[in-house]
Parts: structure tokens; sequence; C-alpha cells
């Protein structure tokens, strides 16, 4: 049954205490509390759009049976926060491989959120297209509308200018788009590190497991891109954090190091504090009851324990979550127990707000058998972060 897309939003907001990971013995910290929930209806899509998902085949998945007659909305990877209460959701490669998601247009959506009403609408968004050319390798549509099968778009971040900047995971590269969508200049690679996806070979990165996060840094000038596999020959579980000039367009060249707790974790999303610290998003790559590790970090490139790698705290627990009112008919303690958590943007100095990538139809980390719907929630920090104000100014 497809759905409007009017959608129902209710908004969370927890409380976590900052840990250092790396403290022995650490206290254990306060549970955060859930105080609202909010989430879009799995099946929801545009409406008088092409028909997508015609290479899932024609059995159930979850429930739900392909092909669909329009685009879904779903498959959120990247947010950033508007001025107007609204935010952009970037959907990324589509239904997760480049063979099965030639009929998935790549699109920024415009969400509005009614906290008061507990209802957001999609009231909006624009396709992403390459009308001059820049991609030097054939696109699946002559038209040059990018689809899944061409661009695996997973993080972005947006401009003074108000062009978007958007971290893909076939290069990897760095692409850029104007406010209409249009792609701007070619892609950017980054030096010596290729994925499987890449047409020029010779690859050293896991299948998708390019730019899973990027963000701006607070003047303006830089992008700190990071990846989400580890390069050949580097130290299992870690990943690289590069540096890229916008200005020059290129990458400066220099990089960081981030250690998952585990190298068989990956990043969801990050975001930048200030000019030496960012948010980031780590998980496993379960669902369910299976969830272990749903977590989020504030990273300090300073690495203040001098061991080669970014310093991390850990801000907020998304698997233990206390809620006691259950809200939203949750249970208490609440999870956010989905196998990609890939959103997270900074609303004011103790609030952030986490969004899920439901990889419509095929997770159900909610209820087994049910595709997960995209549930947005913010978290209200313990302390402080103490961000540039540029970064809490920015829309």
């Amino acid at each position: 049954m497809r759905r409007t897309l009017a959608v129902s939003l209710t908004l969370l907001t927890v409380t976590a205490l900052a840990t250092p990971t790396t403290a022995a013995p650490a206290a254990k910290p306060r549970q955060a509390t859930l105080t609202n929930f909010a989430f879009l209806p799995a099946e929801t899509f545009l409406p008088g759009t092409e028909p997508s998902g015609a290479a899932l085949g024609t059995a159930p998945i979850n429930g739900v049976t392909p092909p669909f007659a329009d685009q879904p909305v779903q498959g959120f990877s990247g947010l950033v926060r508007n001025s107007d209460g609204t935010f952009d959701a970037i959907s990324d490669n589509g239904y997760g491989t480049k063979a099965n998601s030639a009929d998935f247009t790549l699109r920024i959506h415009r969400i509005a959120p009614d906290f008061r009403t507990g209802r957001v609408d999609v009231v909006g968004g624009i396709t992403l297209t390459d009308p001059n050319g820049h991609i030097p390798f054939p696109l699946t549509r002559p038209d040059r509308v990018i689809t899944g099968a061409d661009i695996d778009i997973e993080s972005v971040t947006r401009g003074a200018d108000g062009t978007y900047w958007m971290g893909d995971e076939f290069g990897p590269y760095l692409l850029h788009f104007d406010r209409a969508g249009r792609l701007l200049a070619p892609p950017a690679p980054l030096p010596g590190v290729r994925a499987p996806e890449n047409p020029a070979g010779d690859p050293n990165l896991g299948g998708s497991k390019g730019f899973e996060g990027i963000t701006l840094s607070p003047d303006g000038r830089t992008i700190n891109a990071l990846l989400e596999g580890t390069v050949a020959g580097d130290t299992p579980g870690t990943l690289r954090l590069d540096e890229f000039d916008i200005a020059a367009n290129r990458f400066t060249g220099k990089t960081w190091k981030y250690r998952l707790e585990d190298p068989n974790f990956a990043i969801g999303d990050a975001i930048a504090v200030d000019a030496n610290r960012l948010l980031v998003i780590e998980r496993d790559s379960a669902q369910g009851a299976d969830a272990i590790v749903k977590r989020v970090y504030l990273a300090d490139k300073r690495d203040r324990d001098e061991d080669g790698k970014l310093d991390k705290t850990l801000v907020a627990d998304l698997l233990n979550l206390a809620n006691p009112k259950h809200i939203g008919g949750q249970a208490d303690p609440f999870t956010f127990p989905f196998v990609t958590i890939e959103d997270v943007t900074i609303l004011d100095d103790r609030t952030i707000a986490v969004l899920n990538d439901n990889n419509f139809p095929s997770s159900s980390g909610r209820t087994p058998g049910k595709p997960d719907n995209d549930e947005f929630i913010t978290i209200r920090l313990a302390e402080n972060l103490h961000a540039d104000p540029r970064v809490l100014r920015r829309r």
C-alpha cells in the first residue's frame, strides 16, 4: 500500500554523558533518555515519478512486493539543516548495488517537520543531473539524470554559497552540485585510493567503502572526508580522514586516522563541531536484537594521547535510551537498532539530530519481516559541545 508524502514525526531528545573510550577505569555513563520519537513510513513514494525497483524481482521483500510504480523516498544517507526548520536529506544509490539501482534516481529531499502536530511533509526536492558531461564515464540514462548505478552518494554538506558537496563510495569521489542539483565539475577522486566500482581499476578499498561522512570546516574553506573502509596496507580498523581544499578543488594530502572499536564496525556519518573536533556515528552491521554497537562519538584530531589516531569520547549510546513514559508506544529502554544509521547534524550546542537509512525494502531492524521506517530522532547531550559559533549559525 503506497502512502502519501505527509508523514508522522515526533521529536526525540536524549541526554547522555560524555565518557572517554580510553579512560581506565571509566565511569559508566548516565543512561540517555527518550523524550520524543518520529518516523517517515517505509512505503512513502513520490507521486507521478518513474517506476523503480525492477531489478529486485517480483518476490515480496519484508512483505513489500517490487517493482514500484513510483520512486520511493528512502535511503537517507546525509542530512543538512535549513534555517526555516526543514532538512535536506539525500538518498543514496537506491537498493544497495550498481546492478539493482539503475532505475533509482538520486535526489535531495526537503522534509518539513511540524513538532507541534507530530507531522512532517516532504515539501520538495531536486534530482541530481550532469547536463554538462562532467562525469567522464558513461551514465545509465541518456538524459544524464544520475542514478544509483552511476554514483553512490553517502554524505552531504553545503557551502556558504548554497551549493552542495557530496561524498561518493564508488570512486571514492567528492562531487559538487549547484542549488538545482546540476554537477558543477568533474568528480574529485581521492589520490591513491580506488574502490572496486571505480572504472580506473586496481582497487585498494572494499566495495562501497568510500566517503561515508563529509563535513565542512567552520571557516568554510575545507571539507573533511571520512572513508567507511580501511585502505589496503593500513592497520585494520583504521579509517582515513582526508582534507579537501575547496578553492583549489583538490585534496591537500593532509590526513588523520579514525580508529573503529572493532575492525568489523563501520562509520555512518560525521559533522564538524569545530576546527579540531567532529561527531562520528559508529555502528556494527547487525540489526534488531542482534545489534550491539550504535554510538555517537566526539572525535578530536589533536590526538592528545599521541597514539596516532583521533581521540574518541562517547556522547550517546543509541541502544540504551531510558523511556519511562513509553514515548511513541516504545519499550523502556528504547533502542535504535538499525543496521545503518547514517545521518547526524548539530541543532544547537547540546542537541543533535540522528536519522537512519532504512535500505527500503531490505532492512527490518525494528520489526522482523516488515520494512524499516526512516526514524528521525534528536539527542540532547548532558554537556555542551562548546561548538564553534559558526557551526551553530550555519544553515
